[in-house]
Parts: structure tokens; C-alpha cells; sequence
């Protein structure tokens, strides 16, 4: 088989979830912590047998944003295969860590083997080499085949390690040509480790230790098609054992040359890695001079800079007036005004006085966040404000909770807080508003414990057993996330919960928890309509003076919802799916020529700059996400929230320039535009560049009895007929948040950035989406080349032609996305997947169809009834109650009280 034979697809990994490793892909973090050679904590607890809190040490590492774990048992005194195989089972009974793929890492092939036939999904075995010769070197990649792994090969051969550039891509060519063209390993499961060595040893030889390894790095990715490349990255500081500032600032070096390069994954301990851009100008300019060997005193200056960060402690700033005041006066005033400065050591020194910890933070930290909560609650204070004090909070709590822990231990019978569970429901991946209801409970005084995203029912439910937790609160964001939380009210029910249940997210209403939701469960079950509402509502469910009167009051209110909207179904006037066919857009086909296109096929978007996105963005739901209501620009005026509004656009202003300059967000996009016609009423089939059938989008019709003149609509009313010659249809998907995971990292203990870059990827992939319609509408298909339009125009959609997305209210059936992956194969080239839901990760990304016509519009879809739902599923190839499932929010009957008669 020759290189260019080699059918080039991105590494596909998975633990419960699958990890896609495409060229366009982020770094990606090896979590190191459960190694024996590496971690002395990991090694002592697997030496005592301590394996339950061995496992605390892996779930710390996909907490802390490793995306595959790094297992290694290899030492003298512990039977390492037997730990293997105990280690790795009892990792995949903890769902928040089976959830990643493993890498074996171990130098014995018995202990591999072992760990091969423990793991589900698809790991990585780390590692194998030729350093026994090229038949044992090709039995052991067959038998990892076998088992369906990925590998990495070690530049390492019979005569030993390579320690030069010229000895790294020989053995690693030699071994790439071994494994693919005679084991026939699959060339996208291959990961070149090219050996990361120390630099700064201050021995000539190893000065070029990291320019050979980025230049291998290169050379590898240029000349292996499809092969990753990895390494440890804490090797190149071992010279500086001891001093963290100068190895962390040389890891984040080293890989962001490294990245630059080529290198697509590593072993790194994200607690030793500085930000790149946060390293002081003089201490990076002295890595930078040793890493790229730039001169001949790298070594000394950078010795002599170390010797002056050991014990570097930040300067006190100078102390403003407030900061004369009560200790107690301190902290309220940091909260109010969201003042990160000093907060650490006033909660110290608050501490001393008070004596417990619970007392400063009941206590003079309570009162200023009680004063934050009452201005919110008068509309004196907004959200951006209390996200921002939110951060001084769980600052000034992460450092007493030390302390906290001690005085639990000695006081267990002590009452806690009311505690509150929020997750986003399976499958979906969306938390922006979960986020913020979580920042705001923590202020006005609960106990919140966040899942996160793609949580299952079960976790929850048992999470919020083991945890006692008071109330659940569920999000979600797509449709399919609404039968999943029916599920888990009817969970709990099953199980004998009885602590209230709250809904949220952009797809719930109150209309549907009263009639999907609330029957399943006897416990509350209540709709939260934004964050601004949540604390009055838990406040009412959980006080134990009025949580009865708050049951039987929504119990009665939902029971009347759900007699209101019955009345109100049978109101409705529905027309036959058939009558609804024959009332379908009337257009002209004999006159209308559908404009060909300048091209077709599909064509990708990589690394696209961002600057060209910014006059694309539209500000205002930018605003409404932090529930500032108003259009922009005129919400900068607003007497209201015009002041905040301005601060809170300033600051975006000022993290998009750094997200732009930094490249710390990445956008990729793909479009594709290929002959059509309509086949059939709501059935488009595609074709290939050929002519020839590729597959069909099948659309749904509106079913409401239309006033005169106005028809059902259908997206497929929009594609010429197959007699009236050839039609085109596009589609694209986007995305601007590569990168996202890393920069929230980064601001883990602050809400208001970790909720603005969000809310700023967001608007990003929208402006994407926006770009790229204008770029196909004058250049790609070419329909309107002379359009011009400002950014308000392009808003109001004043443009020729539609963007609609599988999932928004003319085309709400989910699973149509699956087309579009695969016809422009999106994960490949965008590195954008879809979830079991049908949700987009990451989630600042959007995909849909694109529609040439100037007759098409905008429309929802509204209620349809069992016979379009039938044509449905046997177009679709469903069963009905697979069809019912993915249409569930537009049916306008219950399938629950269908009678099928004999």
C-alpha cells in the first residue's frame, strides 16, 4: 500500500463518549496523575490497595480537563497487571470517568494485553517500539488492531532512542511503513512519540532537544499522512525540578511551538502549565532563548532568572481608602463591587478574628452577597454585576474551605445549607443559562453541585441520593431534551424521591412541564423561567413554613394548565396531511429558472480569521443572554441598564480583542451546494457532481387550516420539481468554539469570564454562520453577486434566499442533521459532533440548509397530526413511535391516547 493509497479519517477514541482527533481538533490534554512513575500520591495509594481513592485521583483529572487518561502500573513492588485490571474496572464503574477513552501505558506486553481486554470504547496503548526488532514489533500492532485500539510508537529502535532530529523521522518512517503497509494498521490510529528530552541540562549536545523534536514534529506530519504525534512534556524542565514558575512557563512554551508544529496531543499536568500569554516578557523571552536555542548563554541567563522566581511573591498594591476600613466592611464592600483583590487574605484575616469559618462566611460574607441579592431582586443590580461577585464568593469559600472541611469532621451533626443538584440533561450540551442559575443560587446562600452537561437520569438520581440534596434543577436546550427530562420525572418517582424538581432551559414552558412533566411525579415539579426567578421559587419549595402551601398551589395551577390547553387543542382547526399537500406553495416553475451555480461541491473553512467576523455579529441576544433586555445599540442608552450594559460591552469588547490577537478561539466552517429536485411533496433528493442519487432531506408541512390564499408550507415547496430540470440545495456547518476548553480552564473560579467567553463563541459562530450565507449568496453560488447590505439589513434578513437549521421551527426533526454530517462530513472537517440528541458540541457552532429561492421564507411548523407523522415514518423508515419521539413538541394529539382498532 502506497502513501497516497492510504485513505486518510480522523482517530476516533471513546471511553462512554466518543473523542474525535481531526486535523482541525484542539490540543489534546493526557491526564498524568494516574501513573506510578509519575505521581508519588498514585503510587502510594495503589501500594496501600487504597483504590478508592485512587480513582479520586482520576476523577480529579477529567475534572481538571484531561480528555484521556494515562494509566501506568509499572513498579517493582505491586503485581501490575493485577492493578491494571482492578484499577481499570473500577474506573469504568465511575461514569465521570468511563466517559473518556484510557491510554494503557506500561512497558510489559502482559500488562497491556491485560488492560486491552478490560477497557471499553477505543483506548490507546502507550507504547511499543522496535527496540526488540521488527517481528515482535509487528506481532504486538497486530494484536492491538485486533482489539481495536490506537497506539504509540516510540522513536526507538535496536540500536536504542533517537536523540537527534535525523535519528527521530528514520525510525519513525521505518515504523510507519511497517505498520501500514505489512500489519496494515490503520494509519489514523498511529501516534509518533519523537521523544521529548530536557533542554538547559547544560551539556552541548542537548541544545537542540526541542527544535528536534518540533522539527520531527513537522516533518511527520508532512510525510506520515493521517499519523498523530504526542509526547511527556514535563521532560523538557526536568532540569529545573523545584522551581514550578519557571517549569510551568517552560511547559506552555514548549507547547505552544510544539502545537504550532504539528503536535496533537500530550502528557501534561494542567497544574503545571502557565498561559502563554500570562508569562512575564523577560522570563518567556529566557525560555524561548534555551527552547529555540537561540543563544550561546541560553542556559546561564535563564539559571541566573531562576534564581529570582523561586520565592516570588506578588507586590501589594496600594491600599485604597476602603481598604482602612473593618475587616468585616472589607469583604462586604469586595463582594458588592465585585473586587477580587485582597480577598484571600481579608477572608484570613477575617478567620483570626471570627474564629470559624462558617461564621465569616454566614457571617460578613452572607451579608455582602445578602445586598447583592436584594439589589438583583429590586432590578438595582444586574446580572453581569452578580456573576462578577459571584466570582469574589467562590474565591473567598475555596480558601476557607480548608478549614470548613476540619470543623465538619469535628462537628458532623451540623446543619447545611439547602442544597441544590443542576444538570444538563443527557445529550445535551448546552449550559450558559444552567451556568448563571447556578451563579446565582450560590449567592443568595444554597449549596450548589453542578453535573454539568450530558448528564444521565441515573447519575442524578443517585448523585442526588448519595449527596442529600434538597432539589434537582434539570436544563436543557434542544427538543429531544424534553422527553429525557419526562424520563427522569418518572425516574424519581420510581425510585421514591420527593424533593422538588425544577425545569429550565429554552425549549421547557409551563405548559409543557404542567402536561408532560408534572403527571409523572408526585413530588413538586415546577417551571423556572429564568435565572432572575429561581431563588424566590427554591426560596417558596424548600421553607419548611411554606414549601405545602407552594405544592398544592402548583399542583392546582398545573392541573388547571393542563384542562386549559385540552380545551384549547380541541379549538384548534387542523386540515389532512393530503389537503395540507394540495395547498402547497404555487410557483411558477415553467417561468422560474433556478440560478445555477458559480460552483458546486464542497468547500472548507479552516482556521478563519476572526477579525473578518466581527462585523457580522449581531449584539443584541449577546445582551439578552445576560438578561439585559434590549436592542443594540440603543441598550448602551438605556436609562435602565444602559450604564451596565456599556460596562458589560466594554469588557466583551475587551476579551474578543484578546480571544482575536491570542487566536485562543478557532473558527472552521464547511458548505456544500449540489444539484436537487423535489421527488415527492416534502422529500428533496440529492445528487452528487455526477448525476447520480446521493440521499434525501425529508421535510415536514404545516397542517394548520390556512385563511385564504395562504398556503402549507414545506422547505421542500422551494426546490424545482424533478420535471422542471435541476434545482440546487446547500448546506454548511460552523463552529467558533475550538479552543473554548481551554480558556475556561483557565477562568475556573470565575463565572462572569467563563459566562462571557461562552456567550462571546456564541455570537461568533452565529456571525460565522452569517458570513459564510453572504460569501455563498455572491461567490459560491453566485445568486446574488451585487448584494449589498449593512450588518442591520443582513439582521432584519433582507437578503434572497433562507438559512434554515435542522431543529428550529420550519424543519424541527433533529435526526436530518445526521445528513448533513455526512454529506459534508463535518466532524472531519469542522471538528464539530453530534451527541445522542442530536446536539452540536461544540456548542458554539450551527448547521442547516441553504435555499436559493426567492420565494423561500421563515415559517414554524406548528401542530401536525398522526397521518403526516405516518408518511413520516415509513419515509423516514421509523417505526410511529420512533417518529412520535422525534416530533414530539409538534404532534397535536397524545400518543399515549391513541386506540388502534382491530
Amino acid at each position: 500500500m502506497s502513501k497516497k493509497d492510504i485513505k486518510i479519517e480522523p482517530l476516533r477514541l471513546s471511553g462512554l463518549e466518543p473523542l474525535y482527533v481531526t486535523p482541525t481538533a484542539n490540543f489534546i490534554n493526557i491526564g498524568e496523575r494516574t501513573n506510578v512513575t509519575g505521581s508519588r500520591k498514585f503510587l502510594r495509594l495503589i501500594k496501600e490497595e487504597k483504590f478508592e481513592e485512587a480513582l479520586e485521583v482520576a476523577l480529579d483529572q477529567v475534572r481538571g480537563g484531561a480528555q484521556i487518561i494515562d494509566v501506568n502500573m509499572d513498579e517493582a513492588m505491586i503485581d501490575g497487571k493485577e492493578a491494571m485490571v482492578k484499577f481499570l474496572h473500577m474506573m469504568a464503574s465511575e461514569p465521570e470517568v468511563a466517559r473518556i477513552p484510557v491510554m494503557i501505558d506500561s512497558s510489559k506486553w502482559e500488562i497491556i494485553e491485560a488492560g486491552l481486554k478490560c477497557i471499553q470504547g477505543k483506548g490507546i496503548v502507550n507504547s511499543i517500539s522496535l527496540k526488540e526488532g521488527e517481528e515482535i514489533f509487528l506481532e504486538q500492532a497486530r494484536l492491538i488492531k485486533k482489539y481495536g485500539a490506537a497506539v504509540v510508537v516510540m522513536a526507538f529502535d535496536e540500536s536504542g532512542q533517537a536523540d537527534n532530529y535525523h535519528r527521530r523521522i528514520e525510525i519513525c518512517e521505518r515504523s510507519y511503513k511497517l505498520l501500514t503497509e505489512v500489519a496494515e494498521f490503520p494509519a489514523q490510529d498511529i501516534i509518533f512519540d519523537p521523544n521529548i528530552f530536557p533542554v538547559a541540562t547544560g551539556m552541548d549536545e542537548h541544545r537542540r532537544n526541542a527544535i528536534d523534536f518540533f522539527e520531527a514534529t513537522s516533518w511527520i506530519k508532512q510525510h506520515l499522512p493521517g499519523a498523530r504525534v504526542s509526547g511527556g512534556v514535563s521532560n523538557v524542565s526536568f532540569s529545573f525540578r523545584g522551581n514550578n514558575p519557571v517549569r510551568e512557563a517552560m511547559h506552555a512554551a514548549f507547547l505552544y511551538h510544539a502545537i504550532k508544529h504539528g503536535m496533537d496531543m500530550g502528557i501534561v499536568n494542567p497544574t503545571m502549565l502557565e498561559v502563554y500569554d500570562e508569562i512575564p516578557d523577560e522570563l518567556l523571552e529566557r525560555v524561548e532563548d534555551v527552547l529555540l536555542d537561540r543563544r550561546d548563554d541560553a542556559t546561564e541567563r535563564l539559571l541566573e532568572y531562576a534564581d529570582t522566581v523561586k520565592d516570588d511573591q506578588k507586590g501589594e498594591k496600594q491600599a485604597e481608602e476602603w481598604r482602612s476600613e473593618s475587616v468585616e466592611k472589607r469583604l462586604s464592600h469586595a463582594l458588592v463591587k465585585g473586587i477580587l483583590d485582597h480577598i484571600e487574605e481579608d477572608a484570613e484575616e477575617a478567620y483570626q478574628k471570627l474564629g470559624r469559618p462558617l461564621e465569616v462566611i454566614e457571617g460578613p460574607l452572607m451579608d455582602g452577597m445578602n445586598i447583592v441579592g436584594d439589589l438583583f431582586g429590586e432590578g438595582k443590580m444586574f446580572l453581569p454585576q452578580v456573576v462578577k461577585s459571584a466570582r469574589v464568593m467562590k474565591k473567598a469559600v475555596a480558601y476557607l474551605t480548608p478549614y470548613l472541611e476540619a470543623e465538619k469532621k469535628a462537628n458532623p451533626n451540623q446543619k447545611a445549607k439547602a442544597k441544590i443538584l443542576l444538570a444538563t440533561v443527557k445529550g445535551d450540551v448546552h449550559d450558559i443559562g444552567k451556568n448563571i442559575v447556578g451563579v446565582v443560587l450560590a449567592c443568595n446562600n444554597f449549596d450548589v453541585i453542578d453535573l454539568g452537561v450530558m448528564v444521565p437520569a441515573e447519575k442524578i438520581i443517585q448523585t442526588a441520593i448519595d449527596e442529600k440534596v434538597d432539589a434537582i434543577g434539570l436544563s436543557g436546550l434542544i427538543t429531544p431534551s424534553l422527553d429525557e427530562m419526562v424520563y427522569m420525572a418518572k425516574e424519581m418517582e420510581r425510585v421514591g424521591l420527593e424533593i422538588p424538581l425544577l425545569i429550565g432551559g429554552a425549549t421547557t414552558s409551563r405548559i409543557h412541564t404542567a402536561v408532560k412533566i408534572d403527571p409523572h411525579y408526585s413530588g413538586v415539579v415546577t417551571h423556572v423561567l429564568d435565572a432572575s426567578r429561581c431563588v424566590s421559587v427554591c426560596s417558596e419549595a424548600l421553607s419548611d413554613s411554606k414549601k405545602d402551601d407552594f405544592k398544592a398551589r402548583v399542583k392546582s395551577e398545573y392541573e388547571q394548565a393542563r384542562h386549559d390547553h385540552a380545551n384549547r387543542k380541541q379549538e384548534k382547526k387542523y386540515i389532512s396531511y393530503e389537503k395540507a399537500v394540495l395547498n402547497a406553495v404555487r410557483q411558477d416553475w415553467e417561468a422560474y429558472k433556478p440560478p445555477v451555480p458559480s460552483k458546486t461541491g464542497t468547500f472548507v473553512f479552516n482556521n478563519l480569521d476572526l477579525e473578518e467576523l466581527v462585523p457580522f455579529i449581531d449584539w443584541t441576544p449577546f445582551f439578552s443572554a445576560w438578561m439585559l433586555k434590549g436592542k443594540f445599540p440603543q441598550i448602551l442608552n438605556d436609562k435602565v441598564v444602559g450604564v451596565e450594559a456599556s460596562k458589560l460591552y466594554s469588557d466583551a469588547q475587551n476579551m474578543l480583542a484578546d480571544i482575536i490577537e491570542n487566536k485562543s478561539l478557532r473558527a472552521h466552517g464547511v458548505v456544500g451546494i449540489y444539484p436537487a429536485s423535489r421527488v415527492a411533496p416534502d422529500t428533496v433528493q440529492v445528487f452528487d457532481e455526477k448525476g447520480n442519487a446521493y440521499f434525501r432531506f425529508e421535510f415536514l408541512r404545516q397542517q394548520g387550516q390556512k385563511g385564504s390564499g395562504l398556503p402549507n408550507l414545506s422547505l421542500a415547496d422551494f426546490i424545482a420539481p424533478e420535471d422542471n430540470g435541476v434545482d440546487h440545495i446547500g448546506a454548511f456547518a460552523v463552529t467558533a468554539g475550538e479552543g473554548i476548553e481551554e480558556i475556561l480552564e483557565q477562568y475556573e473560579l470565575d463565572d462572569y469570564k467563563q459566562i462571557m467567553v461562552k456567550a462571546l463563541a456564541d455570537r461568533l459562530a452565529e456571525a460565522f454562520a452569517e458570513y459564510l450565507h453572504e460569501k455563498v449568496r455572491k461567490e459560491i453560488w453566485g445568486y446574488a453577486p451585487d448584494e449589498h447590505f449593512e450588518n442591520e439589513d443582513l439582521i432584519k434578513e433582507k437578503y434572497q434566499g433562507i438559512r434554515p437549521a435542522p431543529g428550529y421551527p420550519a424543519c424541527p426533526e433533529h435526526t436530518e442533521k445526521l445528513k448533513i454530517f455526512d454529506w459534508l462530513k463535518v466532524t472531519e472537517n469542522t471538528g464539530i459532533f453530534l451527541t445522542e440528541s442530536m446536539a452540536m458540541y461544540p456548542t458554539a457552532a450551527v448547521s442547516g440548509y441553504y435555499f436559493s429561492n426567492p420565494e423561500s421564507r421563515y415559517f414554524g411548523l406548528g401542530k401536525i397530526s398522526r397521518d403526516q407523522v405516518e408518511d413520516y415514518a415509513r419515509r423516514k423508515g421509523w417505526s410511529i413511535e420512533t417518529a412520535e419521539k422525534w416530533l414530539a413538541p409538534n404532534l397535536n394529539y397524545d400518543p399515549e391516547k391513541i386506540v388502534v382498532e382491530n
